[in-house]
């Protein structure tokens, strides 16, 4: 009764409960949501795993720079990598006996595939996406890694690559997760390989830990102290703050002996004071039974591994050990879920960085695409080619112009030259004949195009200058001077001292002219690299819509040669214009020598053409002495009355000289043996004068023969009586006429030569010469310039790459999308 009594409100309420709360479901029922939500979270990481395995493919096939999130095993030779690469994958391939971590890395793809109850490890085909097919036997997967190893080292002739071989291991029992072995770091080359090889390595290894998207798993045996850790530094190298580090200690079972009471397992758990606080290290055992087991007891014994390390922990040493913070840290299947799930992690972070990343290499390989398609179409349009090249060539000579006339742009400072690089890089050198520096005006500037042709100007001017006239030997002022003596005239020393001048001017002088020519030749040569640069820099800054002509190579090196070319003319016709001016100068008919002033300057008597008459025979006559025209034909005496007088230095003497003849009757057929009257340029014939013509020779004559007459009194009838004076004499008349020559030469002739035979062809007739030479030609002699032998076929070769690697990216592009909209 007490119970119906009892059950009674119970009973009256139950109908009310069962209408307000539903039954309470089963644990099967309960499991059925948790197990759909985690198949679903697992589908998904595996989506992004293998999005992420074929962009890594494709980086590596293709040499892409992208910021895949990977993991890079590091530590040194014999300290565990190969083990526990081959414990990841959970089967064995004898990878230890190929060396592989010795001489390329190994990027290991793992992809946890429930179907795969035995591993299929396929390769990826060296400098393709494409996998080969898959391999099941063990020692044929290290086989395969070894031969291409070493086939790679012959072909590149080096110990070491830092070209990856990529393997991709499906199977049911390794996790999906990515990682990258690297050579072990060693202190010693091995016999055989080059001493560099340690270096390298550490070198190669530091290149591939380096880029922030990398996670590094760093191995170090569990025998070595932290504070005699050799490979701890080098980590520190490549992560400073372990930010992206996980640090493994391999070998633990090897140290679990030392362990005796709980505070020295938790020292050595904690590595205070060498990693930082917030830093765990792993603790890792692996089997040391390599004989032949099957992969299923090859896993059986892993388990083992664990479950006795945690044990004699637990039970072997006093107080056991903190399982609270250090528990999570010990075993291998804590160090696996721990990178699958850091690793899944980071590709979460990374899909959008990697989404836009993946856009931006489409939009790139897209515009090659393009650029190569244009190029393909212009082998076939050679019309819009030719257009295109003349419209370069022709910008290319519009700011060569610009740098003649003044320009700052390039800047100077960089592209310009001082006067001693400029010697430096044309190898010309120091100007010839010349012992002193010549230091011209601006000459530490930098300088380029018509300020740096100005200053070559200025220093050659500086050079000539000088110049003295170069001292002659007694020997040959002696040759020369004899010989004149003995063609019959008065006129010996000064005729030996201009023959001096001219040698000297024509031996020294023309050696200048030349330097300056090619210094100025260099100058303009050196002005294709900034009219290039300038045409860049113009295009970049308008975006102008014009074909880029860069990638010409052979048109370009074409159009440079042929300015060159061009420049090297213009230098050959200077040297023989400026060589004609030489020519003329210190011709024997110059008239340089012989004017008025000139000659006054050197002690000559004045205003020379109005003391002598011209005769049709013989010129050596004196009208103005009483002397024997006998006395007068013998060379080496003077006449009588003027071997001990001093050269007549009045002008007024002289025209009264002139006029005591002129005031003699010039009958109207004037004999050849009677003077003629020149005085003032006049002479008369029945009371007319007469015309411009005939005056001009009889003056030069008259001069030729006043020349004569004055050095007759110079010199003395034995060169040797007088030798000191008379040498002295003409050295100081030579130098005389060297500098008259050299002043006419240089203020006169080679500027306005060397101005109007640079300069001004640069300015008119420049592209013309260019286009001549470039254009003129046929097609197929045209297009030789841009087409090489095999240039199509090369050409569609990187385009059909192209469309490949396109291809490939489009549709990493497409997975990662949904990659992110499922995020």
């Amino acid at each position: 009764m007490a119970a119906s009594s009892l059950s009674s409100p119970a009973a009256s309420r139950t109908p009310n409960l069962k209408s307000a709360v539903a039954p309470s479901p089963s644990p099967s029922t309960r499991r059925a949501p948790a197990d759909a939500a985690s198949a679903s979270i697992t589908a998904e990481s595996k989506a992004r795993f293998e999005a992420y395995n074929r962009l890594q493919a494709a980086a590596v096939a293709f040499g892409e720079k992208l910021p895949i999130p990977e993991i890079v095993v590091i530590g040194g030779q014999s300290d565990g990598k190969s083990s526990l690469l081959e414990a990841l994958l959970g089967f064995r391939f004898n990878v230890r006996e190929v060396e592989m971590g010795t001489r390329r890395p190994l990027v290991l793809q793992m992809v946890h595939d429930p179907t795969a109850l035995e591993p299929r490890c396929r390769f990826q085909e060296e400098d393709s996406e494409e996998y080969g097919s898959p391999m099941v036997v063990a020692t044929a997967i290290a086989d395969l890694i070894k031969q291409r190893t070493e086939s790679h080292l012959r072909k590149i002739q080096a110990a070491v690559s830092s070209k990856p071989i990529v393997m991709r291991a499906e199977y049911a029992h390794c996790p999906n997760l990515t990682i990258i072995d690297t050579p072990g770091f060693v202190l010693k080359a091995k016999r055989g390989e080059p001493e560099s090889t340690p270096d390298e390595i550490r070198s190669m290894v530091k290149s591939l830990a380096t880029p922030p998207h990398r996670l590094v798993l760093f191995l170090q045996q569990s025998s070595v102290e932290w504070c005699s850790s050799i490979w701890l530094d080098t980590l520190k190298e490549i992560d400073p703050t372990f930010r992206r580090t996980m640090i493994v200690i391999s070998k633990f079972d090897n140290r679990l002996k030392e362990f005796t009471e709980r505070w020295e397992v938790d020292a050595f758990l904690s590595a205070s004071g060498y990693l930082g606080d917030n830093i765990h290290p792993f603790f890792v055992a692996l089997p040391k039974d390599r004989g032949t087991i099957s992969n299923e007891e090859f896993r059986r014994q892993i388990c083992h591994v664990d479950i006795d390390v945690l044990r004699h922990l637990r039970d072997n040493v006093k107080g056991g050990f903190n399982e609270e913070k250090y528990g999570s840290h010990i075993g291998f299947s804590c160090l696996r879920k721990y990178l699958e799930s850091e690793l899944q992690k980071r590709y979460k972070e990374a899909a959008p960085a990697t989404l836009a990343l993946l856009e931006q290499r489409c939009t790139d390989v897209s515009m090659d695409l393009t650029r190569l398609d244009s190029k393909l179409q212009a082998t076939s349009d050679v019309s819009q080619l030719r257009r295109s090249a003349m419209l370069h060539a022709a910008s290319i000579c519009t700011h060569l112009h610009a740098l003649l006339d003044g320009s700052a742009d390039p800047d100077p400072e960089i592209w310009g030259k001082t006067t001693e690089e400029e010697q430096m890089h044309s190898a010309i050198g120091s100007w010839p004949g010349i012992n002193t520096p010549v230091k011209p005006a601006n000459s530490s500037l930098k300088l380029y195009g018509g300020a740096a042709f100005e200053r070559v100007m200025h220093e050659f001017r500086c050079a000539t200058y000088s110049m003295e006239c170069p001292q002659v030997s007694r020997e040959k002022v002696a040759n020369i001077l004899l010989a004149h003596a003995g063609r019959g005239g008065s006129s010996r020393l000064t005729e030996a001292a201009a023959e001096i001048a001219r040698a000297a001017a024509r031996s020294w002088l023309a050696p200048l002219i030349d330097t300056a020519c090619d210094r100025l030749a260099f100058v303009l040569q050196s002005l294709f690299d900034l009219a290039m640069e300038r045409n860049r820099d113009k295009d970049s800054q308008h975006h102008q819509n014009v074909e880029d002509m860069d990638s010409y190579v052979g048109f370009l090196a074409a159009l440079r040669c042929s300015y060159y070319k061009f420049v090297k003319e213009l230098s050959k016709q200077c040297k023989q214009i400026v060589r004609h001016h030489l020519d003329s100068v210190t011709s024997p008919y110059s008239h340089i020598c012989y004017d008025n002033d000139f000659l006054s300057d050197v002690g000559s008597v004045a205003n020379p053409m109005s003391r002598f008459s011209h005769f049709t025979g013989v010129t050596s006559f004196d009208l103005a002495d009483s002397g024997s025209a006998l006395e007068e034909a013998q060379e080496n005496l003077p006449p009588r009355d003027q071997q001990h007088s001093t050269p007549p230095t009045s002008k007024g003497n002289e025209s009264k000289e002139v006029l005591r003849e002129s005031q003699l009757t010039v009958p109207e057929t004037p004999s050849p043996d009677l003077p003629s009257d020149i005085h003032g340029g006049r002479k008369k014939e029945n009371g007319i004068p007469n015309d411009g013509g005939p005056r001009k020779r009889h003056a030069r004559m008259a001069a030729y023969t006043n020349r004569n007459h004055h050095n007759s009194m110079i010199v003395g009838d034995d060169m040797g009586s007088k030798s000191g004076s008379s040498y002295s004499t003409i050295c100081a008349i030579s130098a005389q006429y060297f500098a008259k020559m050299r002043e006419v030469l240089i203020e006169r002739n080679v500027p306005s030569a060397l101005n109007s035979g640079f300069l001004t062809p640069c300015r008119e007739r420049l592209f013309l010469a260019l286009g001549f030479e470039l254009f003129a030609v046929s097609d197929d002699k045209f297009m030789d310039m841009f087409v090489a032998p095999g240039a199509v076929d090369a050409i569609q070769n990187e385009r059909n790459s192209l469309l490949k690697r396109q291809k490939i990216l489009l549709s990493c592009l497409h997975e990662f999308k949904n990659i992110s909209r499922a995020l």
